[in-house]
């Protein structure tokens, strides 16, 4: 018998083995709750989320001073032995306006990906969410699942699951209640320059005083260069307009051409828009009570006023000439 058949191989004891105990080993990879200090925790990197001092903000500080955080934040373990918010930064905010020092934390294992999606999909449950924030934050997500889908042990292939046989932008759609085309279009928003973007979210935030630009015209706009947004932007603060969607998409059109001069955006966005052309309002109460009986449609009663205008005016008109 040789020398290396009477050996016995015993299983290699660590340290962990000598001063914890089994059931301390087998927690260390379950979720657990902790007050953890608020200056021990970082915010998500790239969090697409504004946390804003608005009046629900002031409403949370008020809840957190009577009753304290009801919902336990969520974060993580960084390498640096630090913590990161993944789901809860505007319950730490509060928590600090509240001069209050720690939050109850759930603590969880996650991997980048898995935080990416957790810390997204807890705030889409916002009340008001503005363009910009929808955009980085589908955008991210969508990102983060093609990424899980790259792994062979989720069953996922680069551009979806497999056992669904749905694209991860498909899944993305089901998932937030959109359409595939309104996730694609918000996720264009993210080419935009920052202060374009701005004009978007001023549709949200009902800036009277601001400019402000729809969602179509915005995606059209994303597909210009950096330098053509740019000079697309000092045209709308010299005109005061932003543009439409047929505008947006002539701009678009030249670019791609390589024809989209600084001229030929100003003569684009001078071009009078349908919304911009001034309408007379008439009280149609008023006009009811004079006009045929017989006029039964609204297009019927608006050519029957444009007669009898213009033939009043051509009586004017006669009158003048006969006066001279």
């Amino acid at each position: 018998m040789s020398k290396n058949a009477n050996k016995m191989h015993l299983p290699k004891v660590t340290r962990d083995d000598l001063f914890t105990t089994q059931e301390m080993r087998d927690n260390q990879n379950k979720d657990y709750i902790e007050y953890v200090p608020i200056k021990d925790i970082d915010d998500f990197p790239n969090h697409p989320f504004k946390v804003r001092d608005d009046q629900k903000m002031i409403e949370t500080v008020e809840s957190v001073k009577e009753n304290g955080v009801l919902v336990p934040a969520i974060v993580r373990i960084k390498e640096d032995g630090n913590y990161e918010m993944v789901a809860g930064h505007r319950r730490k905010r509060a928590c600090e306006l509240a001069k209050i020092d720690k939050i109850p934390c759930l603590v969880k294992e996650l991997t980048d990906d898995q935080a990416t999606i957790i810390m997204v999909d807890s705030n889409l449950q916002r009340e008001q969410i503005l363009p910009s924030e929808r955009a980085f934050a589908y955008k991210m997500k969508l990102e983060a699942m093609k990424r899980q889908g790259k792994r062979t042990d989720l069953t996922c292939d680069q551009d979806g699951y497999k056992l669904s046989g749905k694209k991860s932008v498909e899944i993305l759609a089901e998932e937030v209640g959109e359409s595939k085309t309104q996730v694609q279009r918000y996720i264009r928003l993210t080419e935009l320059i920052p202060e374009i973007l701005e004009l978007v979210d001023n549709q949200i935030l009902c800036n009277n005083d601001k400019q402000k630009m729809a969602l179509l015209p915005a995606v059209e706009i994303s597909y210009l260069k950096e330098d053509e947004q740019y000079t697309l932007l000092d045209t709308i603060e010299c005109l005061q307009v932003t543009p439409s969607h047929a505008q947006a998409i002539v701009m678009r059109k030249r670019s791609e051409e390589g024809t989209l001069t600084a001229d030929k955006i100003d003569e684009i966005m001078s071009q009078e828009k349908a919304n911009q052309i001034p309408k007379i309002k008439l009280n149609e109460d008023r006009f009811l009570k004079v006009l045929p009986s017989r006029l039964k449609t609204a297009q019927e009663r608006e050519d029957y006023i444009f007669y009898c205008v213009s033939e009043t005016r051509k009586r004017e008109l006669k009158q003048k000439e006969y006066a001279r």
